[in-house]
């Protein structure tokens, strides 16, 4: 993306400034956009109830809460409108409880998502109430924002805890601490303020699944990226183990598809992954003389050793101490990166001379080369070498063989975005039971850290209880 081979101005911070024009002909527009443009035949929504009521109790100004969803797909912001826009208005009628207009929701998006979608996606979810927060570092006029619409906001909050969408429908990244961490402020905000509502947090699930399995579509992406990989078709798929074969066979095979038909797949896309593992070994092996794990090491554990490779290779150039979880290392290198992009010295009314504006540039073509090695393990965090395996539906199989074309359009030094539609889809919202954090609060003050540890967990477990079961 040409924007990051040159110095930038600072990010400014976009704030919110709802517009209820825009919010009303984004209504009226996005049935016909979903089905068009995002392939969502339609959006089930199931346990609406506790939702109706929570938005009752928001509106008599006796309960504040902020939705936590799921963040599988870049599609969730239109399960979720589509879950306040039309379903939470439908089922209060039904329930006989008066909602005003308009049931929506504040939400916190990452300030990254206008550089690559475009500087007009800013200003639009600006309009609908978003506020944006920077990643990777103390936000503090980001978390100022958020902190003030929880508490004082017009509609509820909503925002991801998983922290970024992570490609998988039935697996849930581990959570982030910082919704539990603003569910405590609200409590403290609303108890300074003399206010006596009660805090919660809502879990949302979200799934997705193909109508009808794109098989003919997941086949045509194999063959394009075993040719994009050098990787020679291989029928027989002789590097996939036999283990593979055994336990697919014990499995019962989607509608319309033999366990044989399946197991080659499977063989495949086993292989195709294993193909570009051993290239990206080499790689790092060859070019930066980084020690890496070879066969006959499980695929998980080359895995592991190749993302922190990759991210060891950042955090050298950056000068990062390699401390944390893979998400709290690669959000501390895209700080790391932007504060050499996004300088603050090209915000300021004296220009720079040429010479220091080359410099500038250069150090942030630097600072983009090493960045993309974390984008690359970024698409590796949430793969785990076992998704398919456990459960080879055909949504198991696109989530993984698009997280590998995301790999290879990053290689490429393309733009992985959009992802291509695959075949119409449903969505499945589950609405589950509200967590109070008001409750919690004797536990936040005798120990911080912990309340906020536990709550997390809490929230990560009622997540994972949405995932439907085989």
């Amino acid at each position: 993306m040409s924007f990051l081979q040159q110095a930038q101005p600072p990010l400014r911070f976009l704030p919110p400034q709802p517009n209820r024009t825009v919010l009303r002909v984004t209504q009226w527009l996005m049935p016909a956009w979903i089905r068009w443009r995002e392939n969502l035949q339609r959006v089930e929504s199931h346990n609406v109830d506790p939702l109706v009521y929570l938005m009752r109790d928001f509106q008599a100004q006796q309960h504040r809460f902020l939705l936590a969803f799921r963040h599988p797909s870049p599609q969730d912001a239109f399960c979720l409108a589509h879950l306040l826009w039309y379903d939470v208005p439908r089922r209060a009628k039904q329930l006989g409880v008066t909602l005003d207009y308009p049931v929506h929701a504040h939400f916190i998006y990452d300030r990254g998502i206008p550089l690559w979608a475009g500087a007009w996606v800013g200003g639009f979810y600006s309009r609908l109430g978003g506020t944006p927060i920077q990643r990777g570092k103390l936000d503090r006029q980001g978390l100022r924002s958020a902190r003030h619409l929880f508490a004082n906001g017009a509609w509820p909050m909503a925002a991801a805890p998983e922290g970024g969408n992570n490609g998988h429908t039935e697996l849930v990244s581990p959570l982030e601490p910082g919704i539990a961490q603003m569910g405590f402020w609200c409590v403290e905000d609303l108890q300074q303020a003399g206010r006596s509502e009660q805090v919660s947090l809502l879990p949302v699930g979200i799934t997705y699944q193909y109508t009808p399995p794109p098989w003919d579509k997941l086949d045509g992406w194999l063959d394009r990226l075993e040719q994009e990989t050098g990787l020679v078709a291989m029928p027989q798929a002789t590097r996939a183990t036999d283990e593979a074969s055994s336990v697919l066979s014990e499995r019962p095979s989607p509608a319309g598809l033999t366990d044989a038909a399946l197991q080659r797949r499977y063989q495949r896309l086993l292989a195709l992954g294993e193909h570009l593992l051993g290239v990206m070994e080499d790689y790092y092996q060859r070019v930066y003389r980084m020690p890496v794990v070879t066969p006959p090491a499980p695929f998980a554990d080359r895995l592991e050793v190749l993302r922190d490779t990759a991210l060891q290779v950042a955090e050298t150039y950056f000068q990062l101490p390699p401390r944390g979880t893979m998400i709290d290392r690669c959000r501390r290198i895209e700080q790391a990166g932007w504060e050499r992009i996004f300088r603050q010295e090209l915000g300021e009314d004296q220009p720079l001379s040429a010479v220091a504006r080359g410099l500038a540039d250069r150090e942030a073509e630097e600072a983009s080369l090493r960045m993309w090695h974390m984008r690359l393990v970024e698409n590796f965090v949430a793969v785990t070498g076992q998704y398919v395996r456990e459960r080879p539906t055909a949504e198991r199989f696109a989530e993984t063989l698009m997280i590998v074309r995301d790999i290879v359009w990053l290689i490429k030094g393309e733009n992985p975005f959009p992802r291509p539609k695959l075949g119409p889809q449903v969505a499945t919202i589950t609405v589950g039971e509200p967590i109070s954090v008001s409750d919690r609060w004797p536990a936040y003050k005798a120990g911080r850290k912990q309340a906020v540890a536990d709550l997390t967990s809490d929230l990560q477990l009622a997540l994972e209880r949405m995932i439907p079961q085989p």
